[in-house]
């Protein structure tokens, strides 16, 4: 009967120690949670930032051409380093002239046959004129020998185009360069015979001053900057002649000494990359190689500004299925998530809804937050890099589409390529 109270004792005692452990264990966790988490965090701005997007982009001559002979015959010599640069009205190669000669020679002799022709039929004329008058002969003979004349004087023009003709067939045995430029290389080799409807290609040049830089920018951005120019949101450079210019930018990392323009916008939208393809000139007046057709690159629309434009910095923007999101600290430490529109551009998202600026956002382990999370922020300054300091603004007056086309292209002339009457058949490539 003892022992069986000593039990129940016991087991009383077990029961009120997990009772009273599992008090301290609910205690202590509601003590954890109201502790809160110091986290790194960064107030919102909201400044001008300057557009600054880059753009894949590809070189191409102003003037990309096939230097074709015009004559038929044995190619003589080469006179020009492959891959050197001439200057226009060069000659390039010399295709065998003896024929052409033997040709002009006789065009020469038949000229001076015609020539003779028609000095006799002038004299005949002249009397006839004379005998007609004095009624001596009849008006039969006076319009043989009128018709004889003007026939030779006829002749004589025919003669003298064939002249011409064989002049110019002799003149295309030395094959120009029509335009100043970079040669390719040699496509027919010294001793090979060429000929117009055949293998007449003998070599390609292209025109390096000045280059153009081919990309395409998303419509999405075209939109945005179009449209936030004509509501203000995005101004334009008004100083200078051309508010909007191109930088390019080589693969080193180097940035093209010249500014460039744009020239072209492509009328209709990609509908595969649903981008626009838009060209851009960049002159090159001492022709050096640091941009060279075929060239990859990368080109920078620089102008352009963000009126005050709400930034965050890319670290504080957590992506989900759903879209980016960031987390703001309320006024009682609590967190909350806040779904963003954004674009991003250098490290930063440019804010276009969701946030007003000057609020306060976590700015790094954004995995571990949770809505409602008490938190200790920890702000940090937030500075802009260099690349995107903001430039001055900008006071854009212009509220229709013909302004902003006006802005984008000022200073751009019209494109007038330096050719040479051709005596190779060239080719445009644009």
């Amino acid at each position: 009967m003892q022992m069986k109270k000593i039990t129940q004792i016991t087991a009383v005692v077990m029961i009120s120690t997990a009772l009273c452990g599992l008090a301290a264990c609910k205690k202590a966790a509601k003590q954890t949670e109201n502790v809160a988490m110091p986290v790194t965090a960064v107030k919102v701005l909201k400044t001008d930032l300057p557009w600054n997007i880059e753009y894949p982009a590809q070189v191409a001559g102003s003037l990309e051409i096939q230097v074709r002979a015009q004559v038929g015959g044995i190619l003589q010599a080469r006179l020009f380093d492959e891959g050197a640069y001439v200057k226009q009205g060069t000659q390039l190669f010399q295709i065998d002239p003896k024929e052409y000669e033997v040709a002009l020679q006789k065009a020469e002799g038949a000229l001076a046959q015609a020539q003779s022709e028609e000095s006799r039929t002038k004299r005949d004329f002249e009397r006839m004129k004379k005998l007609r008058a004095d009624n001596a002969v009849s008006r039969k003979d006076y319009d043989d020998s009128l018709s004889a004349y003007e026939a030779a004087q006829a002749a004589v023009k025919v003669a003298k185009a064939g002249v011409n003709e064989a002049k110019i067939n002799l003149e295309y045995t030395k094959v120009l360069a029509p335009i100043s430029g970079i040669t390719g290389k040699e496509a027919q080799s010294v001793g090979s015979l060429v000929s117009p409807a055949g293998n007449g290609l003998l070599t390609t040049m292209v025109q390096i001053h000045p280059l153009w830089a081919n990309f395409s920018m998303p419509s999405s951005q075209f939109y945005k900057l179009a449209s936030g120019y004509l509501s203000g949101t995005i101004t334009l450079d008004e100083k200078g002649d051309t508010p909007l210019y191109v930088e390019a930018i080589t693969s080193d990392g180097r940035v093209y000494p010249e500014k460039g323009k744009i020239i072209f916008f492509d009328s209709t939208e990609n509908v595969k990359t649903a981008s626009l393809a838009i060209k851009a000139e960049f002159p090159n007046p001492k022709n050096q190689r640091m941009l060279m057709p075929g060239q990859f690159i990368r080109v920078r629309l620089i102008g352009a500004t963000y009126k005050d434009a709400v930034l965050v910095p890319a670290s504080a923007v957590l992506s989900t299925p759903t879209g980016n999101l960031v987390y703001v600290v309320g006024s009682d430490n609590k967190l909350k998530a806040q779904p963003i529109t954004a674009q991003l551009q250098d490290d930063l998202y440019i804010v276009s809804e969701g946030l007003k600026g000057g609020e306060t956002i976590i700015s790094s382990g954004l995995i571990k937050m949770k809505p409602e999370m008490l938190v200790s922020p920890q702000v940090q300054d937030f500075a802009l890099p260099a690349s995107a300091l903001p430039t001055a603004p900008s006071t854009a007056t212009a509220i229709d589409v013909d302004a902003f086309d006006k802005a984008i292209g000022k200073g751009v002339e019209s494109d007038e390529q330096d050719v040479a009457p051709a005596q190779e058949t060239t080719e445009t490539k644009n």
